[in-house]
């Protein structure tokens, strides 16, 4: 994330830290690799103080491109894949560089590497595009990584809010969808008292606590 204290959160786009980048990448491979993580998320970053987004926007990207070639050719060694997760600028972090999914997907476009997926965060989605269900179909191809939040409060997927999280989990599921799914939520109290909404979801499909089918018990 680079340095927290200087205002940073990340530093795949910003000009002139592409060595703290390079460091911090490696420093993340190595953590990687030893507690077997398949998947980096590349944080983007801010807009750097005292600059308009538009005017930094050509130099930002070219920056972005170039780190996540970078990028690529050393998780290719590594048997992993970098992800990009769009953070919406109307709530969560103004001063957010990469915003949308479709932002994203025409960066991958630009960079052209396999092991580069788009990380959709539906929380952030929602607040910079809505239209969920076609945006899912869309970019499908392209997602590596799924992080969910009720909207607008940002706790759990059954806490009053404008998404349909079980229409969402059945689109997913038709889609093909096999990856994990990441609660990306802040618990409105005890976390496992917060995950009653998984094992009432289980139940709604037949499951058993854990997932598994109650027929192949």
């Amino acid at each position: 994330p680079g340095d927290p204290e200087a205002g940073e959160l990340g530093l795949a786009a910003v000009p002139g830290r592409q060595a703290a980048f390079r460091q911090g990448l490696e420093a993340a491979v190595h953590y990687a690799r030893a507690v077997g993580c398949p998947r980096i998320h590349v944080m983007a970053g801010r807009i750097p103080l005292g600059t308009d987004r538009a005017a930094v926007a050509g130099e930002m990207e070219t920056t972005f491109i170039e780190n996540l070639r970078y990028t690529a050719d050393l998780l290719s060694q590594e048997d992993m894949i970098g992800l990009l997760e769009p953070i919406n600028n109307r709530i969560t972090d103004p001063r957010y560089y990469l915003n949308t999914p479709h932002q994203a997907a025409a960066i991958l476009e630009k960079v052209g590497r396999p092991n580069l997926k788009l990380q959709l965060d539906l929380f952030h989605c929602q607040i910079m595009d809505g239209n969920l269900s076609r945006n899912l179909e869309t970019y499908f191809p392209l997602i590596g990584h799924i992080q969910i939040a009720q909207v607008p409060g940002r706790h759990e997927p059954d806490s009053p809010g404008e998404l349909n999280f079980p229409y969402i989990f059945e689109l997913l599921e038709s889609l093909g969808y096999t990856g994990y799914v990441g609660c990306e939520y802040a618990p409105k109290g005890d976390t496992l008292e917060g995950l009653g909404w998984l094992r009432s979801y289980w139940e709604s499909r037949g499951l058993q606590h854990g997932g598994t089918s109650k027929a192949a018990k």
